[in-house]
């Protein structure tokens, strides 16, 4: 697949945060990118109109409060996903918002022509490290590879911050999840022909370059 990438950089005041770089929630990069279009119900071919328009998605990435009303799609989906698989769990509530808060986190939302189609978020670890989390994409947008560029967008913020290396981990019925982070360079920190229920968390690690 060609996609053609143009990149904008905002930037909001000058970094006071010793150490880290810039600061996450100061100074993110908006991408506009060409990727597949997003699926459409009830279209069973395309008009010859359309096969001769190239049509070009809007992306933006946003770094959010964890109050923002933005990010309700991405936990209420969430909620819904840890309950369908784990039955009832407290998941969304083992990290208090600060964590996911500047100058040690943040959380990241992709946005597609004014809706919400994916995101996730970092926190601090250790002082080297981050652990990525909420990692997420809308279900009318999979199969896209939108959680990939969230994945790859939240690598790099982490370390804009200083962070040297990322850790996450995901629950044993989440085999997309597994896929998803073993095609992403992410080494596996338990025994991969395990039977997944066995192993229970995986977790994964990754050295930022």
């Amino acid at each position: 697949m060609t996609r053609r990438i143009l990149s904008q950089n905002t930037l909001g005041p000058p970094d006071d945060h010793a150490g880290r770089g810039r600061s996450a929630a100061e100074n993110h990069e908006v991408n506009r990118m060409r990727l597949p279009d997003a699926p459409s119900a009830g279209r069973s071919r395309p008009s010859p109109l359309r096969e001769q328009m190239t049509i070009e998605h809007t992306h933006e990435f946003r770094l959010v409060a964890p109050g923002d009303a933005a990010l309700r799609p991405l936990l209420d989906d969430l909620a819904i996903e840890y309950q369908r698989r784990y039955g009832p769990n407290d998941e969304l509530a083992r990290f208090p918002d600060s964590d996911f808060a500047p100058p040690d986190g943040g959380f990241l939302i992709l946005v597609e022509n004014g809706e919400t189609t994916a995101g996730g978020a970092f926190r601090r670890y250790d002082e080297t490290t981050a652990e990525l989390k909420r990692i997420w994409t809308h279900p009318g947008h999979r199969r896209r590879g939108l959680a990939r560029l969230v994945v790859r967008e939240l690598e790099r913020e982490a370390a804009a911050c200083g962070y040297q290396r990322v850790v996450l981990s995901t629950g044993p019925r989440q085999p997309e999840a597994i896929a998803l982070y073993l095609a992403g360079g992410y080494r596996p920190l338990f025994d991969v022909t395990a039977d997944p229920e066995t192993v229970g968390e995986h977790v994964f690690d990754k050295t930022l370059v």
